[in-house]
């Protein structure tokens, strides 16, 4: 089954459309989340909106553009802030994974779109105990 890539042209409206708008509420409502890192290049810090589950000790985040700015910044930086639910939470040892190596119940998403980031919580994190995102 081929994977489902969504078009740059989309990204760019959301990065400067969607993502403004939705970044005002997608922190608060779950699968939305809003993940900050800082350019590799720049070291600007940004913010984007992106759709996360919580299984166990791991952030699952599906690649619906595939290989992205964020993901670049992350994994170039190995840790970002993620925000689900209202509370800040810290990743670590970001990855790209694809379905078969995902957790039972998350697989659905990485299969339509091929692939997913995969990140630790921090353990010493106090706000680490929420329900799950």
């Amino acid at each position: 089954m081929p994977h489902l890539r969504l078009p740059r042209t989309l990204a760019r409206i959301n990065r400067y459309v969607t993502n403004p708008i939705m970044g005002l509420w997608a922190p608060y409502l779950p699968p939305w989340a809003v993940i900050e890192h800082q350019g590799r290049k720049s070291g600007k810090t940004y913010r984007t909106v992106i759709f996360a589950f919580r299984h166990g000790n791991l952030i699952i985040v599906v690649l619906t553009y595939g290989e992205t700015d964020w993901l670049r910044n992350i994994r170039a930086q190995g840790h970002a802030q993620l925000t689900p639910r209202g509370r800040t939470i810290t990743i670590r040892d970001p990855r790209v994974v694809y379905a078969p190596e995902l957790p039972t119940g998350t697989r659905w998403a990485a299969r339509v779109f091929g692939s997913a980031m995969v990140a630790t919580l921090d353990r010493s994190n106090p706000f680490l105990e929420p329900p799950d995102v």
